[in-house]
């Protein structure tokens, strides 16, 4: 098996031992900490067209780098049967994420397999650059709702973070048409990095005001190990809700759910909402109720950890639902991960941790 450079297969746990006597779990199951798993993100590729620089920066190819070979991925029965388990485990939001998830072949297939699942809210992350061309079939598959990557409206600071290039406009053009197709209401996601585009943050959210869109600001997060993260780079949510604030009142409004990591503040004009997303400055482990499936079958139970838990054996090596469901409720009743309520800048560059382009955000 091809060993990545910057996941190591020695990484990957074992998933626990599988008990003799089995029954099917159902109903919610709840961690160590007393959080229940809510919300399932799958990672179904780690390829992306983008390279940005908080995400998968171009340092990280070298001669050595390699992506992972299509035998290693899952295959769509194999995160189907996955997902299945997972919602009778009490899943309820299921988040298709990548590298860049449009990049894999025939998505739309997995996602019509997806939304068959009863009860479960099926959505999915793109960086917008195939939206335009893909976003009616993704509505006719199933998937009801999309949010998509936009870190800047000037031009040569939004190239400059996706480091190829790409343009402002074919982006809009992408959230144009996702609208148009009923996959709203879309969710905008900025990642701000104090002195690299925060002074971008009010014209977004000018842009946006009174479209129904709903852009989320987001702490820029040492996720992996390869972006060079510094704490003197985050900016506070606070101080993003200040500025926005200033210029277009704003009040602070309930969650949708349980355990949404977003903090929602509306327009006091009514036109629309804005989220904040404060990882580094408010941690709210606490209520976090995220599993993470990797592209390549690892279960890991936060953005930021170092380690998963290997399910794809156990699927390929004859594992029956109910000694698979077994596993997955032994990993997550095991959970104890804590880690933005524990983070500092020094505890920050102690450990490898999952590289975002691997598990998505």
């Amino acid at each position: 098996m091809t060993e990545r450079i910057i996941i190591p297969l020695k990484n990957a746990q074992p998933a626990p031992q599988i008990p003799a006597l089995i029954t099917p779990a159902t109903g919610s199951l709840t961690d160590a900490h007393g959080r229940r798993v809510h919300d399932l993100r799958i990672s179904v590729t780690d390829r992306c067209n983008f390279r940005c620089t908080y995400c998968m920066p171009k340092s990280i190819f070298n001669a050595d780098y390699q992506f992972l070979a299509r035998e290693q991925l899952l295959s769509f029965e194999e995160i189907v049967r996955l997902a299945r388990l997972f919602v009778d485990h009490g899943v309820r939001k299921i988040r298709l994420t990548g590298g860049e998830p449009l990049l894999r072949r025939n998505i739309e297939a997995l996602i019509e397999q997806l939304a068959a699942l009863p009860d479960v809210e099926l959505t999915l992350t793109t960086n917008g650059s195939l939206l335009a061309r893909k976003a009616r079939a993704l509505k006719a598959a199933g998937l009801q709702r999309v949010t998509v990557s936009l870190d800047a409206l000037d031009e040569q600071i939004f190239r400059s973070m996706n480091d190829v290039g790409y343009p402002v406009s074919r982006v809009l053009e992408g959230i144009d048409a996702a609208a148009a197709a009923g996959l709203g209401p879309i969710k905008i996601n900025m990642v701000v990095k104090r002195g690299t585009n925060d002074g971008n943050i009010v014209a977004m959210a000018r842009h946006f005001h009174g479209s129904a869109h709903i852009v989320r600001f987001i702490e820029y997060m040492d996720v992996g190990s390869s972006n060079g993260w510094k704490l003197e780079e985050v900016l506070p949510s606070s101080e993003v809700v200040r500025r926005i604030d200033a210029e277009l009142p704003l009040a602070a409004i309930d969650p949708n759910y349980a355990g949404e990591v977003a903090e929602r503040w509306r327009y006091r004009d009514g036109g629309g909402e804005i989220g904040v997303i404060s990882s580094v400055t408010q941690p709210f482990c606490s209520g976090c109720t995220r599993a993470r499936l990797s592209t390549d079958g690892k279960l890991y139970t936060c953005l930021f950890a170092g380690n998963g838990h290997d399910l794809k054996s156990l699927l390929r090596t004859g594992a029956s639902d109910a000694e698979l469901s077994s596993v997955i409720g032994a990993i997550w009743r095991a959970r104890g991960d804590r880690y933005s309520e524990l983070r500092s800048a020094e505890t920050a560059g102690l450990r490898a941790k999952v590289e975002m382009s691997y598990i998505g955000g």
